[in-house]
């Protein structure tokens, strides 16, 4: 099975963390990178939103509802349940972790990857995606104020810091998507590689302040072990639930496909700067349990699609009679590139 290769440099750059460490003036350079590659994600990110075509798929209201009501509702509580892991199963700051995962945003690139290869709806996958990035901006912080409060560090400060790293740039990016948006598209290769650049200095700049702090004492082994059979069984809920759920709620086979991928998966990409912001030099801890999650849902959506891909009613992708925008030519450009 294999292995996201953008996960294997994400742990080279833990463990290049982990030996060579920024300190002191570096630290200093290293934090002013890293919320200035914050703030060009969140830009680039909303450049690449289109919004009308996010409201253009309103008229799937009811899939794109029930896939917000499983990224921000459903798996929450889920975390919340897993409080009574604590600290037998996972120390507190793992489980923190681990309830912010459940807050972000639901991926976009991947869940239109996997839609399309089990043969789904697609385009209910891309406007899914898009809602739930727009919504996570604003939500997911609001989230973590008041499920996880002071262990993220919220304060009016933080509020502060969310609006100007996040919010601000994602909205400049909407604004200026008219004048900017087809020189993206041309470039998206290489600013996905900005994105991901960008990603990679949070990340190190993150585990560079827990190795100088000496949190990752707090991690052994069989944490570690206990946090992915925890995350194994969280995944397995979701995509229990999104599947027979959606059948329950009478969606096509095409409907449910794209509410399971849209609606079981978390996005990395959205969540690493996110937690930069909200958790500062506990960072590092915040982020393992969604970079253990990503990694995972990555290796068993690509089964499930494959599966679903076969099944004897998989003759041609279903769309919704409601989805009738041409979102196929924006599918690469739509959303925040996710991964």
């Amino acid at each position: 099975m294999p292995v996201d290769p953008f996960i294997v440099t994400l742990v080279g750059t833990v463990g290049i963390a982990a030996l060579l460490p920024a300190r002191d003036a570096a630290a200093e350079v290293a934090s002013g990178a890293s919320t200035a590659a914050i703030a060009l994600l969140f830009f680039l990110y909303g450049a690449r939103l289109s919004t009308r075509e996010a409201v253009d798929g309103l008229r799937n209201w009811r899939l794109h509802l029930t896939v917000l009501a499983c990224t921000f509702a459903v798996f929450p509580l889920l975390g919340l349940a897993a409080k009574g892991l604590v600290p037998y199963v996972l120390t507190p700051a793992l489980y923190s972790g681990l309830l912010f995962l459940t807050l972000v945003p639901s991926t976009v690139q991947s869940s239109i990857a996997f839609t399309s290869i089990a043969r789904g709806n697609v385009p209910a996958a891309i406007c899914a995606g898009s809602f739930s990035s727009l919504v996570g901006v604003l939500l997911t912080p609001l989230l973590a104020a008041a499920l996880i409060g002071g262990h993220a560090g919220f304060s009016a400060d933080s509020l502060v810091k969310i609006v100007l790293q996040l919010l601000v740039p994602f909205l400049a990016g909407q604004v200026l998507r008219r004048w900017i948006g087809g020189f993206i598209a041309r470039h998206r290769k290489v600013l996905g590689l900005v994105d991901r650049g960008s990603i990679l200095l949070v990340v190190y700049t993150a585990f560079s302040q827990g190795m100088v702090q000496g949190i990752w004492g707090q991690v052994t082994p069989a944490r570690l072990g206990a946090l992915l059979g925890v995350e194994a069984v969280l995944l397995a809920v979701m995509l229990a639930l999104t599947w027979y759920g959606g059948k329950r709620l009478g969606f096509n086979r095409g409907d449910r496909i794209a509410l399971q991928f849209a609606g079981s998966k978390k996005s990395l990409a959205a969540g690493l700067p996110m937690a930069s912001v909200l958790f500062g030099a506990q960072a590092a801890l915040a982020v393992l349990p969604l970079m253990l999650f990503h990694q995972m849902q990555l290796m068993v959506c690509a089964v499930i699609a494959k599966r679903r891909s076969r099944d004897p009613e998989a003759v041609a992708p279903q769309v919704s009679p409601p989805d009738r925008a041409s979102v196929g030519q924006s599918a690469a450009g739509t959303g925040p590139r996710s991964a």
